[in-house]
C-alpha cells in the first residue's frame, strides 16, 4: 500500500515542479496557446460568417434568379399573346382585302356583263333595224312597181308633210 500513499518528500517536489510547470506555462505558454486558439476561434467565425454571406448572396442569386424567370415568362406570355393577336389582325386583314378584291372584281364583271349585254343590244338593234329597212325597202319596190302606186305614195306624203 505504499505505492498508494507517497512521502511527504515527493509530494513537495512533485508541487514545487507543478508551481514551476504552472509559472512557465503561465508566463510562456498559456499566451501562446491562447493567442492561437482566439486565432482559430477568429477565423472560425469569420468561416461561419463568410459561410452565412454565401448563403444569404446564393439566397439573394435563387431569388433574383427567379424573378429573372418569372419576368422572362411573362415577357413570352406577353409576346405570344401579342403574336397571337397580330395573327388575328393579320387573318382579319387579309379578309378584308379578299373581299374587297372580290367585290371589285364582282363590280368589273358586272360593268363587263353590262357592257357586253348592251353592245349585243346595240348590235341586235342594227340588225333589226337592217333587216327592217331591208324588208321595208323590198316592201315599197313592190309597192312602186307600177306608176300608179308611184303616184299614190307621193300624194299621201305630201299630204302628210302638209298636215304637219
Amino acid at each position: 500500500m505504499e505505492l498508494f500513499t507517497p512521502d511527504f518528500g515527493l509530494v513537495f517536489w512533485m508541487f514545487i515542479a507543478f508551481i514551476l510547470l504552472f509559472i512557465v506555462l503561465a508566463k510562456w505558454g498559456w499566451p501562446v496557446i491562447i493567442k492561437q486558439m482566439e486565432g482559430r476561434a477568429d477565423a472560425i467565425d469569420k468561416g461561419v460568417e463568410y459561410a452565412r454571406e454565401a448563403k444569404q448572396q446564393l439566397d439573394n442569386a435563387k431569388e433574383s434568379a427567379q424573378q429573372v424567370i418569372g419576368e422572362a415568362q411573362a415577357r413570352q406570355a406577353e409576346m405570344l399573346r401579342e403574336a397571337a393577336k397580330m395573327k388575328s389582325q393579320i387573318i382579319e386583314e387579309a379578309k378584308k382585302e379578299a373581299s374587297e378584291e372580290a367585290r371589285k372584281v364582282m363590280e368589273a364583271a358586272k360593268v363587263s356583263i353590262e357592257q357586253s349585254r348592251k353592245e349585243a343590244e346595240l348590235q341586235f338593234r342594227n340588225e333589226v333595224s337592217k333587216f327592217s329597212i331591208d324588208i321595208a325597202e323590198k316592201m315599197v319596190r313592190n309597192q312602186l312597181k307600177n306608176d300608179e302606186e308611184q303616184q299614190k305614195l307621193v300624194n299621201k306624203m305630201l299630204d302628210e308633210i302638209e298636215k304637219n
